[in-house]
């Protein structure tokens, strides 16, 4: 089978030949891989994993982006967000925020003017280039929203000044929500209206920490819902099936998201005290769910096997589940690990 023949029998909850498996490794792990023996950087083809591509545009303000310091250990650089943000040259991490442009509603007025829409925002040329081999050689294709709690704090306001917006100013945060879906979707209409159609519509919201979430059922009912159903309905207007990304604990969510008609979540991190089996038990007729190992263990042979032994041929009962850690592939693993990890898989996930 196809990737694009397997998740689509995954999202209408069927069998297919075996569980997807859908992971990113690390820059730095794949470097690691190499010089341990893999012999490509295409670790996917190298064990004959499932192919995805993702189609995503630019919403952001596109403000000035500028070098603050560079030396052999970093790099400091402004963003096109209003981010002063600090990146690591010899390893993998998020970006260490250091500073906000943003930190007002007047300041944010300012700034939402230069989110419009333009045919620049879209990456045509790749489209042009990888979109009919995409198709003829059946990957899954996504579509990337870039919107919500997630970005706002993350890479615009800062997460202090989000969460107090969030009690003190609660138009100024639906605001934002809504001018960067509204860019978003104006420029996926864009790119579907061109003959660029895909499968799967998707976004980042990480909505949890460890153990719990950022914000309460209520604000998320008052404050984030309403846009994150506009996504959904979106993409089901659209013939795609919707997926959410959302790392930490949101437990107490995924009932809600369900209800709005959310198709597949990942990456149910149970290092943050997601419950996959639980999950799958009680939702698993109506979520796909993607993820549930985790990656924190994918270095520990003697435990993580033995795991995915135990989750795996729960979650793949009558469909709706594709295979991967529980957010990425760090450095950690060895290229012996991730070998055992796919010959496990392999080994588990077929039906």
């Amino acid at each position: 089978m196809t990737t694009h023949e397997r998740i689509k029998r995954m999202y209408e909850h069927r069998e297919a030949d075996r569980v997807p498996f859908i992971d990113y490794a690390w820059a730095e792990t794949v470097r690691r891989w190499r010089s341990e023996g893999l012999p490509t950087d295409d670790y996917l083809g190298f064990f004959g994993l499932d192919r995805t591509a993702g189609i995503s545009t630019d919403n952001s303000p596109r403000l000035p982006v500028r070098v603050v310091e560079e030396n052999d250990e970093f790099l400091v650089t402004t963003t096109p967000w209003g981010a002063t943000v600090r990146n690591f040259k010899r390893k993998t991490t998020t970006p260490e925020d250091l500073a906000f442009e943003v930190t007002t509603p007047d300041q944010w007025n300012k700034i939402k003017q230069r989110m419009t829409p333009s045919d620049d925002r879209i990456p045509w040329d790749r489209l042009k280039k990888n979109y009919k081999t995409w198709r003829e050689n059946g990957y899954w294709i996504m579509g990337h929203l870039w919107f919500g709690f997630d970005v706002t704090h993350s890479r615009m306001i800062g997460t202090e000044n989000m969460l107090t917006a969030m009690i003190d100013d609660p138009e100024w945060v639906m605001d934002m929500f809504d001018r960067e879906l509204t860019l978003d979707l104006a420029l996926m209409d864009r790119i579907w209206d061109a003959g660029y159609t895909f499968d799967e519509l998707n976004w980042p919201d990480d909505m949890g920490y460890k153990g719990t979430q950022f914000f309460s059922l209520r604000m998320y009912r008052e404050m984030l819902k309403p846009f994150h159903q506009r996504a959904i309905d979106w993409g089901h207007a659209h013939g795609c099936k919707v997926r959410l990304h959302s790392c930490g604990n949101i437990m107490p969510l995924v009932p809600e998201l369900a209800d709005m008609g959310l198709d597949g979540l990942n990456p149910l991190e149970v290092k943050a005290g997601m419950d996959p089996i639980k999950l799958k038990h009680e939702l698993g007729d109506r979520l796909l769910f993607h993820g549930g190992t985790n990656a924190a263990k994918w270095h520990k042979r003697d435990v993580i096997l033995p795991e995915i032994r135990k989750l795996v041929p729960e979650m793949m009962k009558d469909g709706g589940y594709i295979f991967a850690s529980d957010h990425s592939i760090p450095p950690e693993v060895s290229f012996e690990d991730f070998k055992a990890i796919i010959e496990t898989y392999y080994e588990v996930g077929k039906y």
